[in-house]
């Protein structure tokens, strides 16, 4: 039984990094990634604290058993947190799907009020979970980065059809309860900033930039920004209008990037590379912040990129969802 405990935690230790590391390989959808993740961390845990309690030798002292005594409680604690209470208080303080707006590029913006009305204050660029049309003590919650301007009552996300559920959020219907934990995060101009701004964004990775622009207009916020925002084909580029509007009324550059242009299409084209980066970053721009969200491996390339063209490292911020 002992060797049985300490067999499991190994085994389920390794399903659960081979089940993150090559999910999209696996063809594992988000919603069973996310509950598989949750089961196979509580054996993990679980297996490895009584296969240590049984042996007895593991702690065979008094300062061992208090240590993992401790570290027992604080796993047994974190557990009803996460799984009992913060769902308790979620529960109690539902919102409200408003609207539902399909855009290009197969996103759909869902607009959320609070519950009654009451303000709800984020930074711009910053994340929440939500569960629509569901118990918040269910198993999956959904992270979205919240699109709207800070500065605005109401919320605002977009959501790309890339997995099972963002596939069918146009399907919601208004009036659809949804429960929020949030806001999370630390990407945001207003934790890091500076003189300007460079954004880099690639397909649905725009939606936290998004929120920075918006913001900036509602702040009237007179600092220089560039934003290079890739995407496969321009009937796709989500947000097209609003960027050429904000263009309008603020101190704002946006460069599209296509990898399938139009044939009259005179803009860039391929990949963000450091050759396209240095014809477009004005002058000063070693000074800005750079935030940076996208495909993965369009973050890794344009943070080298950048880091090459002298930004400092310390100056690029990079927010990471490889989830659907």
């Amino acid at each position: 039984a002992l060797v049985w405990f300490g067999m499991a935690a190994a085994l389920a230790l390794i399903a659960l990094v081979v089940t993150s590391v090559w999910r999209r390989r696996l063809r594992l959808s988000y919603e069973l990634w996310h509950a598989a993740h949750t089961v196979l961390a509580v054996v993990v845990v679980v297996g490895a604290l009584a296969h240590v309690y049984f042996v007895d030798e593991y702690v065979s002292t008094l300062w061992k058993q208090v240590l993992w005594g401790l570290m027992s409680a604080a796993f047994i604690a974190l557990l009803v947190w996460v799984r009992l209470i913060k769902p308790r208080r979620i529960r109690d303080r539902p919102w409200r799907l408003e609207r539902v707006q399909r855009e290009r590029g197969q996103t759909t913006t869902l607009a959320l009020s609070p519950p009654d009305g009451a303000a709800f204050r984020f930074d711009p660029g910053q994340y929440a979970w939500f569960v629509f049309g569901r118990s918040p003590f269910s198993l999956t919650m959904h992270p979205f980065s919240l699109s709207s301007s800070a500065e605005r009552d109401g919320v605002e996300i977009a959501v790309k059809a890339l997995g099972d559920f963002s596939s069918r959020v146009h399907e919601l219907d208004p009036g659809t309860t949804v429960y929020v934990d949030g806001p999370h995060g630390v990407f945001s101009i207003d934790q890091d900033e500076g003189p300007g701004f460079g954004f880099i964004a690639g397909g649905v990775g725009l939606t936290g930039l998004l929120s920075m622009l918006r913001t900036m207009e509602d702040r009237q916020d007179v600092r220089p920004a560039i934003l290079i925002y890739a995407n496969g084909e321009w009937e796709g580029v989500a947000f097209r209008e609003e960027l050429e509007r904000l263009v309008g009324r603020m101190n704002l550059t946006v460069v599209h990037v296509l990898e399938r242009p139009p044939a009259n299409w005179a803009g860039e084209t391929g990949r963000v590379t450091a050759e396209l980066l240095s014809r477009h970053l004005p002058r000063g721009y070693r000074r800005f912040q750079f935030f940076i969200c996208g495909p993965g491996p369009m973050m890794d390339a344009a943070e080298a990129q950048l880091v090459q063209l002298g930004v400092p490292g310390e100056r690029v911020h990079t927010e990471r969802f490889d989830m659907a």
